[in-house]
């Protein structure tokens, strides 16, 4: 092709996608939360924390530039605004940050009194969780106490509920930092909920003041209270699991349910059922709906002269309200309450309700609200599937399927089997990116569970607990539990087959965050344009899926504390220094590597070395451990006899223990000291053998990644246990402590 011919077809491509934006004109506001996310996004990536007037005085003058566009160049001003919406999502998390800004614990107390108001109590398989705020904390200044913690409580305590004052021993601890380097950040997220340190409890609490039963604050306790109460009834009245699965579906505690099937839900793909979303909402308001109307439709008089439509379609908002305040207020909860209320408005308005543009106002409000929603995994999982399913559902509206009128029961069940079907293969294509980035886990046959599961939660075990509700306070609810919790044992039985069956789960490696926003944006371009411009994302989605295959474990992994150490085995798995302590770190290392379990236990390793370059091996006595993987040797130093013998033949040396010796000095290319492990978090070591023609291994090469350098100085960052924070220091000191009544 010549170049005139090559400028003339760049020009039509230009043009063409120039119409298919004009003529898609009217979905342009569904992009107003996608380029608020991306200005979230890029704030929550950054290294360091950006001044609130830099974004702010860029958004004021954006602002005014599209503005004096608009009567020019509609073009140009949407251009315009769609930067400032980007900075707007930067101005509006900088101001987020800085609302929620609390004092973080500075390090890890031991057997200290502490007295504080019960904000929530989540019920544990053994035992209780309690957040407490208002707080005194022995040889802690107010200006130095979180403003509030969550503890955990042995199996025996007296009776307590929110509101109430408790006091008691307990040992405390700041959020702990990510167990990897790039894994999930829980520091961030304590940070943004306001928890300034976790910890347990010795023995039995004190009740040492009751919650008050006047004003404003009362409210907020009672709801909880009632949450509590109709948590506790449920379990006592079903018990076992299936009281935890029904009380988790009435009131969105999951706390109590038992870890096995916490993990054969996950592992089926039924997790979902357990999230109070859209379908539960949505059961809950249609249940309600249809039932006030029927009701309703029975008065004659009230039927021919009143809009009882109406009527019901604002008891169903309400119900929809009680039973998302009930579930917790979660990201999902609040989607889907936000979509199902936008639905019923427009029936009050006899109007017909845009679903797309529901999902974006609802996702516009919650990152408006509450931006850090953004990065969690509850937000995107939650706003992929539905998206996809409008999208989806969109495209097939106008189908025979869906236009046919039944000729029968038979035909009806069809269709709405097929339609699980449906919304079951969509969200699970949708989701799958998402859940393979935050929980490296993929349930193979999420699909056949679902197909039992979702009829019978739809059909029978939603509407039971509608029963359950209004039975409650006559204390008649077990005439709604009890066929309630046999659906519940169904579904729990469904689970528990899928998640045994061979190949039910599919583990997927760590992959980088771009590939998720790439994915992300691809998706978001498919579903939201209606030309067939929209297919362009197809090519850009399948960049962002390769991010997979590019994804690399680190070679060595090494705790913060120094007591865990995964080493890569010949076969691509770890062998880890420890089966005993760090359980939590260790498996977040494997399941981050795409693996199920440990290759081994070093211990169990015999000592022999191979004079094969690419031999994998590792060998340790009383001093310290040696691990030659190829080109690379390091050596782990458990005693200071090991630092000189080790220093000679390692090109990396890694202390184990604190030797109190800071300023050794060593030949080899890296020492990684127990100081740089306390202080920078946990270390992940990539190996790059480049070896010379002679073989050398000084042409080997270590890339070293800390926690502390992917994370970057930003507010929620602990450096050795102090919050590095100082714009905020002067909302810190100005907290004050409710004394106790």
């Amino acid at each position: 092709m010549t170049e005139i011919g090559r400028k003339i077809l760049n020009f039509k491509v230009f043009i063409w996608l120039y119409q298919s934006l004009i003529a898609d004109r009217e979905r342009w506001p569904l992009w107003m939360p996608v380029l608020l996310g991306c200005g979230i996004g890029l704030y929550f990536a950054l290294p360091f924390e950006p001044e609130l007037w830099i974004s702010w005085t860029a958004f004021t003058g954006l602002g005014f530039v599209a503005w004096g566009l608009r009567a020019h160049s509609g073009g140009a001003s949407m251009a315009v605004w769609a930067v400032a919406f980007v900075v707007l999502g930067v101005g509006l998390s900088g101001v987020r940050t800085w609302l929620v800004a609390a004092p973080v614990l500075q390090k890890e107390f031991t057997a200290v009194m502490v007295e504080g108001q019960v904000v929530r109590i989540e019920a544990r398989p053994k035992g209780l969780r309690v957040t407490l705020n208002n707080l005194t904390i022995e040889r802690l200044r107010p200006d130095q106490t979180p403003q509030n913690i969550r503890v955990t409580l042995s199996a025996k305590q007296p009776q307590f509920g929110p509101g109430d004052w408790l006091r008691m021993r307990a040992s405390l601890s700041p959020p702990p930092r990510p167990a990897a380097p790039g894994a999930f950040d829980f520091q961030r997220q304590s940070y943004f909920r306001g928890l300034g340190a976790v910890g347990f409890s010795y023995g039995r609490v004190d009740v040492s003041g009751l919650a008050p039963t006047q004003g404003l604050e009362s409210l907020s306790f009672a709801l909880e209270r009632l949450r509590s109460t109709i948590g506790l009834r449920v379990r006592e009245s079903l018990g076992g699991d299936s009281g935890a699965v029904a009380s988790a579906l009435m009131t969105g505690d999951r706390g109590a349910i038992s870890k096995s099937v916490l993990q054969d839900m996950r592992s089926s793909g039924l997790a979902h059922l357990l999230a109070i979303s859209g379908l539960h909402v949505g059961l809950i308001s249609g249940i309600v709906f249809f039932m006030i109307r029927a009701v309703l439709a029975l008065i004659g008089p009230l039927a021919l002269n009143y809009p009882i439509k109406k009527w019901a379609a604002l008891v169903a908002i309400s119900g929809a309200g009680a039973y998302a305040l009930l579930a917790g207020a979660t990201v999902p909860t609040q989607r889907a309450f936000l979509m199902i209320a936008l639905v019923f408005i427009a029936v009050l308005f006899d109007r017909r309700a845009l679903s797309m543009r529901s999902v974006a106002w609802a996702a516009l409000v919650i990152l408006v609200v509450a931006p850090e929603s953004l990065t969690g995994a509850s937000f995107q999982l939650s706003f992929a599937a539905v998206v996809a399913l409008i999208a989806v559902y969109e495209g097939l509206r106008g189908t025979r399927f869906f236009r046919a009128k039944s000729d029968g029961v038979g035909r009806a069940a069809l269709r709405y089997l097929g339609s699980v079907a449906i919304t079951t293969l969509v969200a699970g294509l949708a989701t799958a990116v998402f859940a393979a980035f935050h929980f490296n886990r993929v349930a193979d046959f999420s699909l056949l569970a679902n197909l039992v599961a979702v009829p019978i939660t739809a059909l029978w075990i939603m509407p039971w607990a509608v029963v359950a509700y209004a039975l409650m306070p006559l204390g008649l609810e077990s005439l709604g539990l009890t066929p309630m919790g046999w659906g519940v044992d169904v579904v729990l039985a469904t689970a528990n087959w899928v998640a045994h069956l061979p190949g039910a789960v599919s583990a997927v490696p760590a992959f980088p965050l771009w590939g998720l926003v790439v994915v992300s944006l691809s998706g978001l371009w498919v579903a939201i344009w209606s030309g067939r411009w929209r297919f362009l994302g197809v090519p850009m989605a399948a960049l962002g899926l390769s991010s997979m295959l590019w994804s690399v474990s680190p070679d060595v992994l090494i705790d913060s504390t120094g007591k865990l150490v995964a080493t890569k085995t010949q076969t691509g798995g770890y062998t880890v220094s420890t089966l005993r302590a760090k359980k939590f770190e260790r498996d977040v290392w494997l399941r981050r590597a795409g693996l199920m379990v440990a290759d081994g236990h070093w211990k169990n390793l015999k000592p022999s070395f191979s004079q094969k370059p690419s031999q994998v091996k590792l060998a340790c006595d009383a001093l310290g451990c040696l691990y030659v993987n190829g080109r690379q040797t390091i050596a782990f130093a458990k005693t200071p006899e090991a630092l000189s013998e080790d220093c000679e033949q390692a090109q990396v040396l890694v202390g184990l223990d604190d030797f109190g010796r800071e300023d050794f000095a060593c030949k080899s290319k890296l020492v990684i000291r127990y100081q740089d492990l306390k202080k920078n978090g946990a270390h992940a070591l990539y190996f790059i053998n480049t070896e010379n023609k002679t073989g050398s291994p000084e042409n080997a090469t270590v890339r070293v990644e800390t926690v502390r350098e992917l994370r970057g100085n930003r507010p929620w960052v602990l450096k050795t246990g102090v919050l590095k924070a100082r714009v905020l220091k002067a909302r810190v000191l100005k907290r004050e402590v409710k004394p106790r009544p």
